[in-house]
């Protein structure tokens, strides 16, 4: 059985309190569109690439094109609401993201211990670069990867697969820590064991997954021994967050 080679750290929800500030952001440009955000709306949403949530956006209105502030008019379609969406969210990051509780201190225990560790994220490279470069300034992550960066995004392996590939390390020797299904089902299909801190969204139970209520449960022996025990049957989740 390998030992732990490295950590793959998500960002939004994981490491970073952007969950809620990427609901409120697709909140107003939903708005704009003419629909109201509901909980029916929370697996479209939370977790998801940009590009995802946009086509949910115009799906669920059912018109492509959305009238801005002012009597302008945002671009239509897919790429236009997914324009609106980043800029939106990134006038609410750089406002200000606050680090998930536990998430500096393991981050430095990571680092003053010399375990390799990596930022994979489904945010687009623009707002990767904002939050690394406000809230997570001076961390000092092997690399970032945003869903700029593989031809798929989360769900799909591409992001995982490639930050190992990256590392030289085999999937299977690293434990990602992630928030979200779409984030989980992305560590899982690469082969990694995943560590799942749930947010706004549960994550249920499977092979090669366990479970923490919050970051300030987990040290570097706790993933440690998450690589073993996420070999093990599945772990229950703990209650969903309220």
């Amino acid at each position: 059985m390998s030992e732990l080679a490295a950590v793959l750290f998500d960002m939004d929800g994981t490491l970073v309190d952007t969950e809620t500030l990427w609901w409120d952001a697709t909140e107003e440009v939903a708005a704009r569109l003419g629909h109201r955000l509901t909980a029916a709306d929370a697996p479209e949403v939370v977790g998801r690439a940009v590009e995802d949530t946009a086509a949910h956006l115009v799906r669920a209105t059912g018109t492509p094109e959305a009238t801005g502030g002012a009597g302008t008019t945002e671009a239509g379609g897919t790429s236009g609401v997914a324009s609106a969406l980043t800029t939106a969210f990134r006038r609410r990051v750089d406002a200000g993201a606050p680090l998930r509780p536990g998430a500096g201190r393991l981050l430095a225990e990571l680092e003053r211990e010399g375990v390799p560790f990596a930022l994979v994220s489904a945010s687009p490279r623009s707002v990767v670069d904002a939050v690394t470069g406000g809230a997570l300034a001076h961390v000092p992550f092997a690399f970032t990867l945003s869903a700029d960066d593989t031809d798929r995004t989360k769900p799909h392996p591409d992001p995982y697969r490639t930050a190992a590939r990256r590392l030289g390390v085999p999937p299977a020797s690293c434990v990602a820590v992630e928030d979200s299904p779409d984030g989980t089902a992305s560590a899982d299909a690469a082969g990694c064991v995943v560590l799942v801190v749930p947010s706004l969204l549960p994550v249920g139970p499977g092979p090669g997954r366990v479970f923490a209520e919050s970051l300030e449960e987990v040290s570097l022996a706790t993933l440690r021994g998450h690589l073993r025990h996420g070999r093990s049957p599945a772990v229950s989740p703990p209650s969903a967050p309220t």
